[in-house]
């Protein structure tokens, strides 16, 4: 791709983000300096900060999905993190190693996908840094955030009889939903405003390996999941048909939902069920419990421990085109 009177050229790709860049009153300085200013967050705020690195054959498939579509998720599973603290997002910073052979196009291809989701969320895009390789696509977002108390909302806050609720269905995103994720940063925001919040987390890994997080975090606990109760989205069962696993396990284990989890006393989880924010759908899927482990309870009482099976960045046999957070 070329502009006016041949290639494009890195200055003038950065003039055209700077021009597609939305504003943000805490972002002083954005792009076209050495580096951004930001004000100080309003007293008794803090400052919550995310950083997600994308890799072309690991987190999507650049070839298939196109760069709008990876633009649009390396922001997106930034701004999920944002929500999981129940903060509201102020600035990213975007690095980006594009292929040599078509470095203009890709770059234009990620713009494309992330300015809209900037705007909608009124987030700036307030600088980052650019480069050209032999190697695929690597992206690397950073993403500001205020929180206002009693935000943040951390993981390590889950205590023993807490109601685990998710805000919507699960598994199977691999179908396509990965691409395409959801930010809930109004919702977690409608959830602190009506609720006490004891712990929260975006489902990035998958219920059981996120869960397990709050529960490693919160001091050993563990929980019981009723099977009956854990919403399963229709591409978990589309999986099912042909994984060989069940659209429950797919639901506990896929990953790449980006729905939030959050964990709230009895009394809390009974409000918001019989009344949710306005926007919020919530589904009750457990409690925490002071023994250790995840359990899966049946209906008729009966209880097996839950096999966490999330993704994990280091592992082995990582699933190509999935999986950020």
């Amino acid at each position: 791709m070329t502009a006016p009177g041949g290639p494009l050229g890195e200055f003038e790709l950065i003039r055209r983000i700077r021009g597609m860049a939305p504003a943000h009153p805490s972002v002083a300085l954005g792009i076209g300096d050495d580096a951004a200013v930001l004000r100080p967050p309003p007293a008794g705020s803090s400052t919550v900060v995310t950083t997600d690195l994308l890799l072309d054959g690991r987190h999507f498939l650049l070839d298939e999905c196109g760069p709008e579509a990876a633009g649009y998720k390396s922001l997106a599973v930034n701004l999920s993190d944002v929500a999981a603290m129940a903060a509201r997002p102020v600035a990213a910073f975007v690095a980006v190693a594009l292929p040599k052979r078509s470095a203009e196009e890709i770059a234009e291809g990620l713009m494309a996908g992330m300015a809209p989701l900037a705007n909608r969320f009124s987030l700036a895009l307030a600088g980052g840094d650019t480069n050209a390789w032999d190697g695929p696509l690597v992206v690397c977002v950073t993403v500001i955030g205020e929180a206002s108390p009693p935000a943040p909302v951390l993981r390590s806050g889950a205590r023993p009889g807490d109601v685990v609720l998710v805000t919507g269905p699960l598994g199977g995103s691999i179908l396509g939903r990965h691409l395409r994720p959801e930010p809930r940063v109004a919702e977690a925001l409608a959830l602190l405003e009506a609720a006490e919040l004891h712990a929260l987390i975006d489902l990035s890994d998958g219920l059981a390996s996120d869960l397990g997080h709050v529960l490693d975090e919160s001091g050993g606990l563990g929980a019981s999941l009723d099977a009956h109760s854990i919403p399963i989205h229709p591409d978990a069962e589309r999986l099912a048909s042909r994984s060989g696993r069940s659209p429950l396990d797919h639901a506990l284990g896929d990953g790449e939902d980006f729905e939030l989890c959050l964990v709230v006393p009895p009394e809390s989880a009974a409000s918001l069920l019989r009344s949710p924010p306005p926007g919020v759908t919530l589904h009750r899927v457990g409690e925490i419990e002071p023994g250790p482990g995840i359990r899966l309870r049946d209906r008729d009482g009966s209880t097996a421990p839950v096999r966490v099976r999330g993704f994990d960045h280091l592992g082995a046999g990582g699933e190509a085109g999935g999986h950020a957070g």
